[in-house]
């Protein structure tokens, strides 16, 4: 795959002044996750223990991969998209603490709640857990996340060498060439030290 050259369409979602692709806004923002995003990740040596929340499932591609792999992994979503042995939560209001207790992180959040999927999940891990977050690379910029990073910085940050695509309401059938620059973010609960930049 190519790297993305740019294109007349594009260039004002690639910015992120506005949603400015064709179609309508996808459902409670869905855009679920390639699983090979997932498999790149994981065999390039990610940490993560074996009890995963994936709290934004959707139909289980993150899911998936993560119990091929052997993780016990509680799915949840505030719909149900047809992820086996999921259940139906709002991530951001239902809930006081993780429903597995001592768990790790990992989701593809609505990009229009990312921030507020990150705050709260670094506020209902236990210190040491790990919270990973497949985020567009512009999630470094910004007066808001600035002051997360001030008190609650990432440990690393994993950038595909190559971009990808997530696909519109789950239809990987009608994707194209991805304008997007993706990666996945990296928390680890009272993690205090410099953000270090990874490449896959």
């Amino acid at each position: 795959m190519k790297d993305w050259t740019g294109n007349k369409r594009t260039l004002g979602a690639t910015l992120g002044a506005s949603y400015l692709a064709t179609g309508e806004r996808p459902r409670e923002d869905y855009y679920a996750t390639h699983p090979d995003m997932v498999r790149e990740l994981l065999n390039a040596g990610a940490p993560l223990r074996q009890r995963v929340w994936e709290p934004a499932c959707g139909a289980g591609h993150i899911v998936n991969v993560l119990r091929e792999r052997g993780h016990e992994v509680c799915a949840t979503d505030i719909v149900d998209r047809g992820c086996p042995d999921s259940s139906v939560l709002d991530f951001l209001w239902e809930f006081s603490a993780a429903p597995m207790g001592d768990v790790d992180i990992m989701t593809n959040p609505p990009y229009a709640t990312a921030l507020e999927f990150v705050e709260r999940a670094l506020q209902v891990v236990k210190p040491g857990a790990n919270v990973w977050m497949l985020l567009r690379l512009q999630f470094l910029e910004g007066k808001a996340r600035r002051r997360l990073y001030d008190v609650a910085p990432p440990a690393d940050v994993w950038v595909f060498s190559e971009r990808r695509t997530c696909a519109k309401n789950g239809d990987f059938s009608k994707t194209e060439g991805g304008a997007i620059a993706y990666a996945w973010f990296h928390w680890i609960k009272n993690h205090r030290r410099d953000c270090i930049i990874k490449w896959l």
